[in-house]
């Protein structure tokens, strides 16, 4: 089976991929395409929050840089794990984008957070997931990160 995570470089989309890496069976996930999207009609298209965060001035903005050094950290939960991990960085709605990816390569499951920043990651299901819910063409696992989890002070699954 070949899955979609998907992050938005937010702590809870590294805590969702790492929720979806323990309980899913390796010997069943085949391939993990790991995907952020930059929205080009966004104020901040991209911001990542996770380590290995490529632009480092203020003036060195690259929405497409940060997007893929946020792909680098997600895909590295999958390291040694099994599965063949690919990435991409998209460009366009990131709830379309996830889907449009999940067609293409005939995806059995899409893994994202329920929510990435700000009241989401708290209260509400997030619009992104929501969306990629209403209209997966597969199953779509939302994991909803603890408050450690979401910190980054989770212990290693």
């Amino acid at each position: 089976m070949h899955v979609i995570v998907a992050t938005d470089g937010s702590q809870a989309s590294l805590a969702a991929a790492g929720q979806f890496q323990r309980i899913a069976d390796g010997r069943e996930v085949t391939e993990v395409t790991v995907v952020a999207v930059v929205s080009p009609y966004a104020a901040v298209p991209f911001a990542n929050e996770l380590p290995g965060r490529r632009t480092t001035e203020p003036t060195d903005i690259s929405f497409q840089a940060d997007a893929a050094a946020a792909v680098d950290v997600v895909a590295a939960v999958f390291d040694g794990w099994g599965p063949t991990v690919h990435r991409q960085v998209r460009s366009g709605s990131p709830a379309a984008e996830i889907i449009r990816a999940a067609e293409e390569v005939g995806a059995g499951l899409i893994s994202l957070a329920s929510g990435g920043r700000g009241l989401t990651a708290t209260i509400l299901l997030g619009t992104t997931a929501a969306r990629v819910q209403h209209s997966a063409p597969c199953p779509v696992l939302v994991c909803r990160p603890t408050p450690a989890d979401a910190a980054g002070t989770a212990r290693p699954g």
